[in-house]
């Protein structure tokens, strides 16, 4: 026989989520359809979180909303394994959910489990197919690779150095003008503009303590370049914990990983964690605006969404990638069940593709993955000028998304039809299951074509 249901009184845990989130009582209500008198006695402990409640956060709420642990961690945890989209299998209501975990509490864990190890193997799946494609096949990953894979695990998120930087972005004026104070004044470091031909962006000398910078760098690069070369300084120790802990194979591993923990404590300084995931949610995501706020370019501003993953204020998850005029992918990060190809093979139908060749021009999309998850993008190609004729202009895009289901907040959403027709896209043709799709380039690994010689179509063969 099934334990009495113990009541739920965790109401300093939801004033908490609204305060750090930064949402009004009213609001808060709205969006778990309830009073706003209901949510003041939750939020006082006069009543329990009742089931509908708890299961209306699990669906508005990251599940860091109450932790990973204790009775309302589990259920929250199992509502996400039940509910799956990816899951060949009929989602389980809501409310069996947690009959199921009060009655059989072992078989719910289990599940559970089993949902965590389905979810790394598919992403095995899609390495595996990234060696396929590199043709590295069981050779050790190239220190790019290694680096690259180590933000992946680590959620794109680091937070000693993220902390540090949001204590130095309060002592000093984060601009490039503080910026250049704090390198002078503290670190003895002389900043000097040089002319080129754009091949090197900036250069210090240790023995001078001085550090050049490119006359044609517009006013965000510099900044980025000035922080780049002070959290080398001021985060030097916390940078050197990261790197020992990290394991890196090779000292060229180590060397790329301490660039990318300088560029990753750079944007966190111009971009301060508490101070952008506000301004974010107050602008709804608008890049624009967030640069301008910050004096930052629209990459820097993308890049910097995609790190919001602290513990208990985590940002809107989102996925971020930059894709150069070949299509390959040359940055990537997704905190969304989104997974692409780090390799290049990225799905042509996704708009990323196209905003490449539209410089300067926002594009958005509803996509649609195989396992039926939808999402919100957002594409813009960028021009990067050489400062030389002799020099071709970096082109590339930079894609931002997020779940369908977070579209109220991604204020690329707005001019898209929410629930129509979604382009049908997949991670990479190598292991999208799509049989109808005429952008196809090889079929997917494991699976037989059937040839028919007096049949003719787009694709030159069928998936049987």
């Amino acid at each position: 026989m099934a334990q009495p249901r113990r009541r739920l009184f965790e109401g300093f845990r939801l004033r908490d989520l609204r305060r750090r989130a930064a949402i009004p009582q009213a609001a808060m209500a709205q969006r778990l359809g309830i009073s706003v008198s209901y949510l003041s006695q939750i939020e006082n402990n006069d009543r329990p979180i009742t089931d509908i409640v708890l299961l209306a956060l699990a669906r508005e709420f990251p599940l860091e909303a109450f932790g990973e642990t204790g009775e309302t961690g589990a259920l929250l945890r199992t509502i996400d394994a039940a509910t799956d989209t990816g899951v060949p299998a009929d989602r389980m209501p809501e409310a069996d959910v947690r009959r199921g975990i009060e009655q059989q509490p072992l078989l719910a864990r289990r599940m559970v489990a089993l949902h965590d190890a389905w979810r790394r193997s598919q992403e095995q799946l899609r390495v595996l197919d990234d060696r396929f494609d590199s043709g590295s096949g069981d050779a050790a990953p190239l220190p790019w690779e290694e680096v690259r894979d180590w933000f992946q695990a680590e959620g794109n998120y680091i937070d000693a150095i993220d902390r540090s930087a949001e204590v130095l972005a309060d002592a000093i004026d984060p601009g490039a003008r503080g910026l250049e104070d704090r390198l002078r004044g503290w670190h003895q470091v002389r900043v000097v503009s040089e002319d080129g031909d754009g091949s090197e962006l900036s250069r210090f000398d240790e023995s001078s303590r001085t550090l050049s910078l490119n006359t044609g760098l517009p006013p965000e690069s510099r900044a980025f370049l000035l922080a780049h070369r002070l959290v080398r300084y001021e985060f030097a120790n916390e940078m050197r914990v990261v790197v020992e802990r990290a394991g890196m194979a090779s000292p060229a591993a180590r060397e790329l990983l301490s660039v990318g923990l300088a560029n990753y404590a750079a944007g966190a300084l111009l971009m301060p964690y508490g101070a952008f995931r506000a301004a974010a949610r107050d602008f709804r995501h608008d890049i624009d605006r967030l640069r301008q706020r910050f004096a930052v370019s629209f990459e820097q501003a993308c890049h910097r969404l995609s790190t919001l993953q602290r513990p208990g204020e985590a940002g809107l998850p989102f996925f971020f990638c930059r894709v150069d005029m070949a299509g390959n992918i040359t940055k990537r990060h997704s905190a969304t069940r989104l997974q692409f190809a780090a390799l290049g093979g990225a799905c042509p139908l996704w708009i990323v593709h196209e905003a490449v060749a539209i410089p300067d021009r926002i594009l958005v999309q509803l996509a649609e993955m195989p396992d039926g998850t939808r999402y919100v993008s957002m594409a813009k190609g960028l021009v990067k000028p050489s400062g030389s004729y002799a020099r071709p202009p970096r082109r590339y895009a930079v894609a931002l998304g997020c779940e369908e289901a977070h579209a109220a907040d991604f204020v690329y959403a707005d001019d898209l039809r929410l629930g129509g027709i979604a382009t049908p896209i997949g991670a990479s043709c190598r292991i999208c299951p799509r049989t109808d799709c005429d952008q196809r380039a090889f079929p997917p690994a494991g699976s037989a074509i059937v040839i028919d010689p007096d049949r003719r179509s787009v694709v030159p063969y069928q998936l049987s």
